[in-house]
């Protein structure tokens, strides 16, 4: 059984700025990147919004930098996922792919969220290429051009009506009559003119060609089959934070995120911290990821000096 002081879950923004805080303070923290390393980010082409990048980044490339960057500093990179996990006690008692038993001091996870797809073949197909589950992180690529979102909830009408900002036109497409959000998101929606609903529609196929999303095959309840012309597809019918395998000992809400204490990254299990997106239903940024894994590295360190 390996023993260490540090153990941080998880391969994304909030995980690598934990893991180059935490080694800075020679704490000498162990990652797992788990399933999808790099996260979310891996699945986003260009990035603009990411302070210091002039002239943009690809996901992949920044969460690479990120990556080396707390390599360089120390930190113990590996490659697995965590199967099972035991938080009653500390030390905390970590499996890595059913076989590597760990033994951890502290905790920081930054399992991060899952987007919720459709599950159309084509919607894989094009994901980078025009099928986006974040306005705010690709919406600047469709200014003045025609995009679809999918959701009738509170997250799909503050993303379209943020889409509404920059784009000619946005299609809303909902598969009820009524739309599920509040009454004040659904009045920004129905007031704001290049916004279209279409009422009563499931998402059949998302057509596009080698370079990308060029439209999407919709049917109405009644069996109706027709086209939109669309630039961009944009997912909004919720997240899945991964949390699962925690939630035996960490207080989470009502969609499972993580609750932390305050503005800390504390969880209700002294010595296990949480980052990144498992625990913001919020934000969901690469920058507030990026925050609260330092945040998360900081708690850690102080912890760990007071044991």
């Amino acid at each position: 059984m390996e023993k260490i002081d540090c153990l941080i879950i998880g391969g994304g923004p909030a995980g690598y700025t934990a893991a180059i805080y935490a080694s800075r303070a020679n704490i000498a923290p162990v990652l797992y990147e788990g399933s999808q390393p790099g996260g979310q980010l891996t699945t986003t082409t260009d990035i603009e919004n990411y302070p210091g990048f002039e002239n943009g980044i690809s996901g992949q490339q920044l969460v690479d930098s990120m990556k080396a960057q707390a390599v360089r500093l120390g930190t113990d990179m590996r490659t697995g996922t965590v199967t099972r996990a035991d938080l009653s006690q500390r030390p905390f008692t970590i499996v890595i792919d059913g076989e590597h038993e760990i033994q951890a001091q502290t905790l920081i996870i930054a399992t991060g969220a899952t987007a919720k797809y459709l599950g159309l073949p084509s919607e894989e197909k094009y994901r980078g290429l025009g099928v986006s589950a974040c306005a705010t992180c690709d919406g600047f690529f469709y200014r003045k051009k025609t995009v679809a979102v999918v959701g009738g909830g509170d997250t799909a009408c503050e993303e379209a009506t943020y889409l509404a900002g920059l784009c000619k036109k946005v299609y809303m497409i909902v598969r009820r009559d009524v739309l599920r959000a509040s009454e004040a998101m659904q009045d920004r929606v129905k007031n704001t003119e290049n916004i279209e609903i279409l009422w009563n529609c499931n998402t059949q196929e998302i057509l596009g060609d080698e370079y990308g999303v060029t439209g999407a095959r919709l049917v109405r309840n009644d069996g109706g089959v027709f086209d939109i012309a669309v630039d961009g597809f944009f997912l909004a019918i919720g997240h899945h934070p991964n949390s699962d395998l925690f939630r035996e000992w960490i207080a989470v809400d009502k969609e499972g995120y993580i609750v932390t204490d305050g503005k800390t990254s504390k969880t209700n299990v002294e010595g296990v911290f949480a980052a990144g997106d498992v625990q913001d239903p919020h934000y969901r940024q690469a920058i507030t990821a990026a925050a609260s894994g330092c945040r998360a590295a900081l708690d850690a360190e102080k912890f760990l000096k007071m044991q």
